[in-house]
């Protein structure tokens, strides 16, 4: 085959060419020689492997690793690569079979010749595919750390410049929105252990601390189902619309939102919504705040024994939120009108004329509410405990005992 070589790689050529429009670029001289460059070179190493079956390919399968590589940076898919494979192989084994005919090659050796010669096509692809995932993979992986930084940017505080964030994001190939939502997301459900998968629109990165999420235009024409599909298997909170500036406000109150639903403050079925627990968000911003006014406020329930607590409390709000109207503090309650206006002497004589004053009826609707959404979590109370020396102040059960 040696004194052939050169003929054959013509034939290869012309063929590959013909085949593939790819590869046919009759004003691009550099283009032309490397393809023939490929072809010699493909030719010497298969009658190296046909005179030496242990011969080392290495250099030979590197290079259509480099090529693989190469088809991946140009944007092309390995189609052109394997039809050219194939063109060359048939040229290969047309011309050894005439060469076979005129020797009187045995059928076996001829089959043997065969057989070497499909291997060493699958070998080439395979390099081939090989390098083409490797730069796949190369791409996709400093694509993935672009949004990363991204995400970082977006959620930096103070924001960062429009400019900036503009330059990374046509890095990234993330087209920046008018708007934003950020998601904070807690643990996986029991049911869906799987990792959720995400549109190629939405910045994710999971391996943060709080695994959070950039939603574009989360307002628009079906995105709020796309979202809600994509995180159904997490405990999931969605922050507040913003524009692409503030995401790290939106994220801010998404976390909030998300350790009060851990807490069991917010019910979370489903995908949880900032702005649509805007009051509680507001009543918890500060927990400190909030038990200091539930100690000034709440004291005059503070001798009393717990269970007389909750009872005392439940109708108190009721009677705020119901305007004062026993007989609709009793359907809240589900009990007797004459038990709520026991309750309510009762509630008479313990703040007197406090009951009368619309900014104390306020803060008063302020820390039972409060105590209303921790009822359910011992331990995660405002409560006063029963006081056991005599004095103006009382202890206040905190939010954490």
């Amino acid at each position: 085959m040696r004194p052939h070589l050169d003929e054959v790689a013509d034939d290869m050529i012309q063929e590959i060419q013909t085949r593939v429009r790819e590869y046919d670029r009759p004003g691009d001289g550099s283009y032309s020689g490397t393809l023939r460059l490929a072809v010699e070179r493909v030719l010497h190493y298969f009658v190296d492997r046909v005179a030496d079956p242990e011969h080392e390919q290495v250099s030979v399968i590197d290079f259509f690793r480099a090529i693989g590589r190469g088809e991946a940076g140009e944007g092309r898919s390995l189609d052109a690569m394997q039809t050219a494979i194939r063109a060359g192989g048939m040229i290969a084994w047309r011309r050894i079979t005439e060469g076979a005919a005129m020797l009187e090659t045995s059928p076996r050796t001829l089959g043997a010749v065969g057989e070497a010669l499909m291997s060493f096509q699958d070998e080439l692809a395979a390099a081939a595919a090989e390098g083409y995932a490797q730069a796949k993979a190369a791409v996709a992986g400093e694509m993935q750390r672009r949004r990363k930084r991204l995400l970082d940017l977006l959620f930096a505080d103070p924001p960062a410049a429009p400019e900036a964030i503009a330059d990374l994001a046509a890095a990234a190939h993330w087209p920046v929105p008018r708007t934003v939502a950020a998601v904070a997301l807690g643990q996986p459900r029991q049911d869906s252990p799987h990792q959720p998968a995400f549109p190629p629109d939405i910045l994710a990165d999971l391996t943060r601390r709080t695994p959070s999420l950039i939603v574009p235009d989360p307002d628009g024409p079906g995105r709020a189902k796309l979202v809600d599909r994509a995180l159904s298997g997490s405990l999931a909170v969605v922050g507040p619309t913003v524009p692409v500036t503030e995401a790290a406000r939106s994220i801010q109150w998404a976390r909030k939102t998300l350790g009060l639903a851990q807490r069991g403050v917010i019910e979370a079925s489903g995908v949880v919504r900032s702005v649509e627990h805007m009051s509680t968000l507001i009543l918890f911003q500060d927990e400190e705040l909030i038990t200091s006014l539930a100690q000034l406020r709440l004291a005059p329930l503070s001798h009393l024994r717990v269970s007389q607590q909750d009872r005392l409390a439940e109708t108190l709000l009721a009677w705020l939120q119901s305007g004062r109207n026993a007989n609709e503090v009793a359907m809240r309650l589900h009990v007797h009108p004459q038990t709520v206006r026991y309750r309510l002497r009762q509630l008479e004589e313990l703040f007197g004329d406090q009951l009368l004053d619309p900014d104390l009826r306020f803060d008063l609707e302020i820390v039972l509410r409060a105590r209303a959404l921790l009822s359910d979590h011992p331990g995660e109370q405002i409560i006063p405990s029963r006081r056991e020396a005599v004095g103006d102040s009382a202890e206040i059960v905190s939010f954490r005992r």
